[in-house]
């Protein structure tokens, strides 16, 4: 190491400079943007099975929905709600109490049915909101005409 000082006239300061900038442009150089991109809030759509048109006044429709997800976060969570605003009826959740209208409600799967039973002589309709806890929402409009 004394022969290459002598032999090319360097000083062991500006060794140790040269090699503080070499180390500097590696480790500056290597860092690219391949971080670990960890996502939680992901999108979904909701699928809806076709559902009769008409309803008589007392009749029970059953809506099946599914919360399609784009990807899978398991701390997810799903809420309904809905709002009637033509005719009447009672809106549930399997054989739960029936839904306040505008009420939130949590959703305990992504796969389920609801259950609308008409109590009105005129059409109805009525909008059901899904949202997730990240702010994603889905709306879903139904509407019956009366039957008699």
């Amino acid at each position: 190491m004394k022969t290459l000082i002598r032999k090319y006239g360097l000083n062991v300061q500006a060794m140790f400079m040269l090699l503080a900038m070499l180390v500097c442009a590696v480790v500056l150089t290597s860092c690219e943007k391949d971080e670990l991109d960890i996502r939680q809030n992901y999108p979904f759509e909701v699928q809806v099975m076709p559902v009769p048109k008409e309803v008589t006044n007392g009749q029970t429709v059953e809506i099946r929905i599914t919360v399609q997800r784009s990807g899978n976060f398991n701390d997810a969570k799903y809420f309904i709600r809905y709002f009637q605003f033509d005719g009447q009826g009672v809106l549930r959740y399997y054989s739960e109490p029936p839904y306040m209208p505008n009420d939130v409600y949590v959703l305990p799967q992504t796969q389920f049915r609801l259950y609308y039973t008409s109590q009105s002589t005129v059409s109805q309709s009525f909008d059901i909101w899904i949202s997730d806890n990240f702010g994603n929402e889905k709306q879903i409009s139904f509407q019956f005409n009366s039957r008699n």
